[in-house]
């Protein structure tokens, strides 16, 4: 695979992310790390700029359920139904969270939030479609940064929940 990134490894990770990474023993990870000269805000981006299949990025995405913020992690192909989400968690009521309640929340800024490694642990959910690929790409802290990994070992490391609610098609 070849890409356009100018910057590879721990200089192209967040700082935050970077030490996430070495708390919960994945130092190594911050090598794979891919910075690239144009923003990777968007799944469309990041796939366009990686190289790969829009459903391999893995969305990290902040809703408030009842007020509380929840993580939900979604392949870049899909979106993301708030009613399921809702069903899920026994919520009366889920939204989208603010940009302000985001950073607050994670440490990031929309469009570079990492699937783990937050400022504040909240609850986790991690849409099942995310599984159909032996690698999924996410963002690494920054609107710029991206890095490889098992959907099962992004999954494990986020402390999710499997669940599906991509809405339906058709």
């Amino acid at each position: 695979m070849t890409t356009t990134d100018d910057t590879s490894g721990a200089s192209a990770t967040h700082p935050r992310f970077a030490e996430a990474l070495r708390a919960l023993g994945l130092g190594d990870l911050a090598d794979e790390v891919r910075r690239f000269p144009e923003a990777t805000r968007t799944a469309t981006e990041a796939a366009a700029a990686i190289g790969c299949e829009l459903s391999q990025i893995c969305k990290s995405l902040i809703f408030a359920a009842d007020g509380v913020p929840v993580l939900v992690l979604m392949d870049g192909a899909s979106r993301v139904d708030v009613e399921r989400v809702r069903e899920e968690l026994g919520a009366g009521k889920v939204t989208r969270a603010k940009a302000d309640v985001v950073r607050e929340t994670t440490g990031y800024a929309i469009g570079g939030v990492p699937p783990f490694g937050h400022r504040e642990r909240t609850r986790v959910l991690a849409d099942r479609s995310l599984l159909a690929h032996d690698v999924v790409w996410a963002a690494a802290g920054t609107p710029y940064a991206v890095f490889p990994m098992e959907p099962k070992d992004l999954v494990a490391t986020a402390g999710a929940t499997l669940v599906d609610v991509r809405e339906r098609t058709g």
